[in-house]
């Protein structure tokens, strides 16, 4: 009964650490394949469209985060451009991570069921006097 208990636990432990390993590297490759679709910077803060933000930053201030949103813009474009080609690499690790966590798993449920044969021996013997 104990046996079929954590083999169980171990099967449906395996389960969700497949679906949470799974759903990680879908949203990765979604992430990564989609980061090069993003608008381009510059556009990120425009103060003319937030007229509430006018009366309380000002002028210079507004000028010089813009002009500095403006230069980092293409630095950042071009990184985001690059970053599609690193969904092999995503894939390689997820797929390591799972592999990790599965021998993990099955190590540990070994390791009980090596616990609980050794329990139950020690229980079915008599004592010696």
């Amino acid at each position: 009964m104990f046996y079929a208990i954590s083999w169980g636990l171990t099967f449906l432990l395996l389960g969700l650490w497949s679906l949470a390993c799974w759903s990680l590297h879908a949203v990765t490759a979604w992430a990564v394949s989609s980061a090069g679709a993003i608008g381009a910077a510059p556009g990120a803060i425009d103060m003319e469209r937030l007229p509430g933000l006018q009366g309380w930053i000002p002028p210079e201030l507004a000028a010089l985060v813009q002009a500095m949103v403006g230069s980092i813009g293409p630095v950042i474009q071009s990184l985001l451009d690059t970053v599609p080609a690193l969904a092999g690499i995503a894939t390689l690790l997820a797929w390591t991570i799972w592999g990790l966590g599965a021998l993990l798993l099955v190590g540990l449920a070994i390791g009980a069921h090596i616990l609980i044969s050794v329990l139950q021996r020690r229980r079915l013997t008599p004592a010696v006097r």
